[in-house]
């Protein structure tokens, strides 16, 4: 199992664009030399999302599988995990189409998206699959309620009883509301009622104080995930040169521990 790096990068997410930051890659060649430089900085592993040529999010197995090729090339000492995000996008079937036919060792996905529709057992025979094929999944968890709702689901069984790995949210995109450290409180009471093996657990945070909240994460013992997907900022408000700018911030309250 691929265990959580005690750093992952980010480097540009479903929705922004290098309209938003000229150093948010887009294109496959320059999402490979991020990581790699985000790795030379003490990134451990790659979120990774693929854009189509208009630069939209796209869940496309032909351009992941592009992708991995790219990393397992340049950068083969970092781990790549394959996002499912809908972005409004795609429906569940689709997100666990694209995953079935990819076929990565490491993906992350919404609890909340893929429950969205309603309709359980095809979620929960996804998840039992990845977990019969070995394929590592890392649960995102947008706030208190969806914690809870993990919990509930791993004590029933719908939910593979393998350690998990979670990602805790803090902050919101859509709703432009910046993340601040109070905000892991809730949600981590909420996964300390895990049953059975502990979570292996990270954050990442929207807003201008991404490196406040990552640094209350290592201090709980959690991990942090950093990048321009979250945030552009560092934490003296300076707009960040590029993502392993940011990684590098992060690096050094880790190594200050």
């Amino acid at each position: 199992m691929t265990p959580l790096p005690r750093i992952m990068v980010a480097p540009n997410g479903a929705r922004r664009t290098s309209a938003d930051h000229p150093a948010l890659p887009m294109r496959i060649a320059e999402i490979v030399a991020t990581a790699r430089d985000c790795h030379a900085a003490g990134a451990g592993a790659l979120h990774a999302h693929t854009r189509d040529r208009d630069g939209a999010h796209v869940l496309d197995a032909g351009l992941t599988r592009e992708l991995l090729d790219a990393m397992t090339r340049t950068v083969p000492e970092m781990p790549v995990q394959i996002t499912t995000e809908s972005a409004g996008r795609y429906t569940p079937a689709e997100q666990r189409d694209f995953v079935r036919e990819t076929r990565p060792g490491w993906i992350s996905v919404a609890l909340r998206e893929m429950l969205s529709e309603g309709e359980t057992a095809p979620a929960r025979e996804f998840y039992h699959e990845m977990a019969a094929q070995g394929v590592v999944v890392q649960h995102i968890l947008h706030d208190v309620e969806d914690t809870r709702r993990f919990v509930r689901l791993i004590a029933e069984g719908f939910l593979p009883a393998t350690p998990p790995q979670v990602l805790l949210v803090l902050g919101r995109y859509a709703e432009k509301r910046a993340a601040s450290p109070a905000d892991l409180d809730a949600p981590l009471a909420a996964l300390s009622e895990l049953s059975g093996p502990p979570a292996d657990w990270a954050v990442c945070a929207f807003g201008p104080q991404e490196t406040q909240c990552l640094a209350a994460a290592l201090a709980a013992g959690g991990k942090a995930r950093v990048g321009f997907e979250n945030n552009f900022h560092n934490a003296d408000g300076s707009l960040a040169r590029d993502n392993a700018e940011r990684v590098r911030e992060v690096a050094a309250l880790v190594s200050a521990r």
